[in-house]
């Protein structure tokens, strides 16, 4: 791994960290877009054929190079947020009910759904606490009690790990923070250690349990940081050292934080250089900025190592994490 993140150029580095998207099944455009060495595609709703057969297709024409295949990736939860509509298994709005072993087999089938098609990573394992039957992430998240929340996340995890990567998500956590952040920066005044004891128990789960991913949030915790999770130097850090998580960590679409209104966060690559600075390995971001957003990004990386707001080893560090979990999925194939 250190021998190929060491041979890459500043450019391939840059690209290597950006998980982008081009809508549309064309192979030969798909096929086009990874060659600019991008570490991931996102699959929507687009990208997703009516049969798993079709499927295929366009997972294959993402691998440009199956010694060092991409992470391919979609939002499979299931119950609210369904890609492949050939997924029959009950998501968390079903399994907050049931027992974890419930969990456990719904997402091993689901993994095993996923594997078929091509996907080797899922965004689809909601670690978030809700607040109540009334919070905006009620009906995705396995509940309001954290710790039978944890079980079911961590027994979700174990069930796709034959199959796919898991991703927690939205740390530091949706349940505390009320509101979309698809339009805005929900925020919450807890503090510290209430997170601990209310919100956090689930990614800690999840991250005992195996999960090689975790997504952060555009959340606020003003007691804690007055940015955005998946700008804050300071949750990252929380992360790596109260949590232990030594994964990758990917941030939720940048072009959430554009569409929040907020004019210190209109600009999506400088959103990208700030999330790898405070310490994200791979930055999500879909076309709302327009096709040529995930090469935008990748350049702006360049430049702000070039010009000092970046550091290079940090950028050696997220590449190589991203590197790492790409050639296990090479051997796994």
């Amino acid at each position: 791994m250190k021998a190929i993140v060491d041979g890459m150029s500043l450019a391939q580095r840059a690209a290597a960290v950006v998980m982008g998207n081009a809508p549309g099944t064309d192979p030969a455009a798909l096929t086009a877009m990874m060659r600019g060495g991008f570490g991931g595609f996102i699959l929507m709703g687009s990208n997703i054929p009516d049969t798993p057969d079709g499927l295929r297709i366009v997972t294959s024409a993402l691998t440009t190079d199956p010694a060092l295949p991409p992470l391919i990736a979609t939002d499979e939860e299931g119950g609210d947020v369904v890609r492949l509509q050939w997924d029959d298994q009950p998501g968390a709005d079903v399994l907050k009910t049931q027992p974890a072993a419930a969990a456990q087999a719904a997402f091993a089938a689901r993994g095993r759904i996923l594997k078929d098609a091509g996907i080797t990573v899922n965004f689809g394992v909601i670690a978030d606490v809700a607040q109540g039957p009334d919070s905006f992430i009620y009906d995705r998240s396995f509940g309001t009690d954290p710790a039978a929340a944890a079980e079911r996340v961590a027994a979700a995890v174990r069930g796709e790990e034959p199959s796919v990567r898991s991703t927690l998500k939205h740390f530091p956590g949706h349940g505390a923070a009320e509101g979309d952040s698809h339009h805005s920066i929900p925020s919450t005044g807890m503090d510290l250690a209430t997170w601990r004891a209310q919100v956090a128990p689930p990614f800690a789960a999840g991250i005992v349990a195996g999960a090689p991913l975790v997504m952060m949030g555009h959340l606020a915790y003003t007691a804690v940081d007055a940015e955005p999770a998946s700008l804050s130097p300071r949750w990252h850090e929380i992360l790596r050292h109260d949590l232990g998580f030594r994964g990758v960590i990917v941030t939720d679409d940048l072009n959430m934080l554009t569409d929040s209104g907020v004019p210190a966060y209109t600009d999506v690559v400088a959103d990208a250089v700030r999330s790898v600075a405070a310490g994200s390995d791979l930055v999500l971001a879909l076309g709302g900025a327009g096709p040529d957003t995930p090469q935008r990004i990748a350049d702006g990386l360049v430049a702000a190592v070039q010009h000092g707001d970046l550091p290079a080893d940090r950028l050696s560090d997220a590449v190589s994490r991203v590197v790492a979990l790409r050639l296990q999925l090479a051997v796994a194939r």
